[in-house]
């Protein structure tokens, strides 16, 4: 268990977005909160700073309880799921990360884009294909497979720059495959040779 966080430090805490988890402070507050685990320092500029999941449960645990903070995640990087995971759950945390995760995505479109495009794929995208289609995927609200349930799975392919995407469900899959369209991806529907399984290839749009 680690030593709870201040009073002044957990007005700041408290006073966060609620939604993006975006805070305000003085610069020192800010920083003994990066370095306890609370928060993160955005890499690109303005350098907002938001909670980590850590944070967020001191904000929803009372202030008498203390809160077990765990190191921060390996370089801070937001996961996706692709599908296949052993658990899925939509709890309110898991849905602010992946709103911020896509918001931060969207937001990274505008900087890297010609244009400051932010209706298609950076080069970051194209370099992580099935991590940039599941995120749009799970920001969307479609749900991932865990083990062998159904629900979504972004696979990689053969194929340069292109993602497959499974769902049992025909009705879902092309309701994935819109959600990519709208993400700014390219996507068609395909039957494999063997099963006669219907699945869609999604690939990045460059213009």
């Amino acid at each position: 268990m680690t030593r709870p966080p201040t009073t002044a430090q957990r007005r700041v805490i408290n006073a966060a977005d609620p939604l993006t988890g975006r805070l305000r402070g003085t610069d020192a507050q800010l920083a003994a909160l990066v370095k306890r685990g609370l928060a993160f320092r955005h890499p690109r500029p303005p350098h907002e700073h938001f909670l980590t999941p850590a944070g967020h449960r001191v904000r929803e645990t009372p202030a008498e309880e203390p809160v077990e903070a765990p190191a921060p995640a390996e370089s801070g990087v937001f996961a996706a799921r692709v599908g296949g995971e052993e658990s899925a759950e939509s709890t309110p945390a898991r849905l602010r990360e992946v709103h911020g995760a896509w918001q931060g995505l969207l937001e990274l479109r505008r900087m890297t884009n010609p244009g400051g495009a932010r209706d298609r794929p950076c080069a970051w995208e194209r370099a992580h294909l099935v991590r940039a289609a599941a995120l749009a995927l799970e920001a969307a609200g479609h749900r991932p497979a865990t083990g062998d349930g159904d629900g979504y799975r972004v696979r990689a392919t053969p194929q340069p720059e292109a993602v497959a995407v499974h769902q049992p469900d025909v009705g879902a899959l092309r309701a994935c495959a819109a959600t990519l369209e709208e993400a700014g991806w390219q996507v068609s529907e395909h039957t494999e040779p063997r099963g006669r399984t219907r699945y869609v290839l999604a690939s990045p749009r460059r213009a």
